[in-house]
């Protein structure tokens, strides 16, 4: 049986208090909306469809590629949005599978459960329901005396009785497509002016069609997300199933409970990560590394056996065997080849340095390209922007640059160099050559092993 997925993600979610959309609002790093549809990925055989309202333009701009969207140009209730996709969806399918953009915690086994319950219902509807004390203002199931599910109750036109139910309705479902679609045009208009998906129900029963309920274990799937306050209920329950699955994985978080990682981040067994520490975007850690406390890492690759310590890395690159830190920097283009040393206070953006070479301490390198054993003294800066253009600095394999050096970009280091402590480097250095002074000059070729 071929599935179709549609999201409802068109309210307005006037209780978030703001101007974003509420489906676009941050969960971990990422856009609401974008959980809701790795949820359905794989359970559907064509892209799933978005169904968009409020704020639909921004929606469909971060949505991308990954759904088809429609538009419920009036919101009129959920059966109304299911409505809206009919046009897109019908004759397209054998199921379909309705979520809410909303739900970002519900898993997709929970789902493909949902769908494998309803490829083997005789009826027309597979629901979730839940278990709870707290309802947290969710609809009734109300059995009939055999256990069969006879109607959805929403919490405001409950009866005392009916209020006292503790099985609610998640808002998950998935239907038979040849009996969903000429069902939702009966549903009726309730009394606050809309059409509710929930009704649908009923048009079963009457039909004496069998509607299943699946009872989800974890209660923490079925939060929704209506105000800042379940945001942030979300992002604890989020993360603490992301650091519980990094921890059965091998990878030791010291205090979990302030430790943040991304969905998408990846890390290698045995590998430590300190408290305060942010991982986030499509960060890649190796093995054997020790990451943090303090740090903060974003979109940033990381090899084997590494140490950052209070630093900070955007879209950089650490290849094995780096150190680096406390409270060091690296911006977007930063490459650090294997045993490269950082100390503390420094930044480096869009440069490479190689294999070995040391940095010391409060030292810029921007734009730069440095070769392999190279000692960069502490208080270096390249002097890489004149105001209008940025220019390289290129240095050799094995060069001494001394405390407090200048390097006007473009300039050139030769290999096995030296530069005097508070060298200011205009001009290009040819190899073997110790250059120091205001402007830098040539005092004299160095000898082999000179200097040792």
């Amino acid at each position: 049986m071929k599935t179709i997925s549609i999201i409802l993600a068109a309210g307005q979610g006037t209780r978030m208090r703001s101007n974003l959309p509420k489906v676009l609002h941050p969960l971990g790093g990422k856009p609401m909306v974008q959980y809701a549809l790795r949820a359905v990925e794989g359970l559907s055989e064509e892209a799933p469809i978005v169904v968009i309202g409020h704020g639909a333009e921004e929606v469909r701009k971060t949505v991308g590629e990954a759904a088809r969207f429609v538009l419920q140009a009036e919101r009129l209730g959920t059966g109304h949005a299911v409505l809206t996709a009919e046009g897109l969806a019908a004759g397209q399918g054998d199921l379909v599978l309705v979520t809410s953009a909303d739900m970002p915690l519900l898993r997709h086994e929970t789902l493909r459960r949902l769908v494998e319950t309803q490829r083997q219902n005789p009826g027309p509807i597979t629901m979730l329901t839940m278990t709870a004390e707290d309802s947290h203002g969710f609809g009734r199931i109300v059995r009939a005396p055999d256990g069969s599910v006879r109607a959805i109750v929403e919490e405001a036109q409950c009866t005392p009785e009916q209020l006292a139910i503790r099985e609610y309705n998640v808002g998950a479902y998935c239907f038979r497509a040849d009996w969903l679609w000429p069902a939702l045009h009966r549903v009726p208009l309730s009394p606050k002016g809309e059409y509710y998906v929930t009704d649908t129900v009923g048009i079963a029963v009457d039909e004496g069609l069998p509607v299943l309920a699946l009872t989800i274990s974890d209660n923490e799937e079925a939060l929704g997300i209506n105000t800042r306050v379940h945001l942030a209920e979300a992002e604890a329950v989020l993360r603490r199933r992301i650091n519980t699955d990094w921890m059965l994985a091998g990878v030791t978080l010291v205090d979990p409970t302030c430790t943040y990682i991304g969905p998408d981040v990846q890390i290698g067994q045995d590998t430590v990560v300190q408290p305060n520490t942010y991982l986030r975007g499509k960060t890649v850690i190796g093995s054997g590394c020790v990451i943090g406390p303090n740090s903060i890492l974003e979109d940033a690759v990381v090899g084997n056996d590494c140490k950052v310590l209070a630093s900070v890395l955007e879209k950089a690159v650490l290849e094995d065997h780096v150190e680096m830190g406390p409270f060091c920097r690296l911006r977007k283009g930063a490459h650090l080849a294997s045993h490269v040393h950082m100390g503390n206070f420094g930044e480096v953006k869009d440069s490479y340095l190689g294999p070995g070479t040391k940095m010391g301490h409060f030292s810029y390198i921007g734009n730069a390209t440095i070769g392999q054993n190279v000692n960069i003294g502490a208080g270096t800066i390249t002097c890489n922007y004149d105001g209008v253009h940025k220019h390289p600095t290129e240095i050799g394999d094995e060069v001494f640059i001394g405390s407090d050096t200048m390097l006007v970009a473009p300039v050139k280091i030769g290999d096995r160099s030296r530069s005097g402590a508070g060298a200011v480097i205009t001009r290009d250095v040819p190899e073997d050559t110790l250059v120091a002074g205001v402007p830098a000059r040539v005092l004299r070729k160095l000898k082999e092993k000179d200097g040792e």
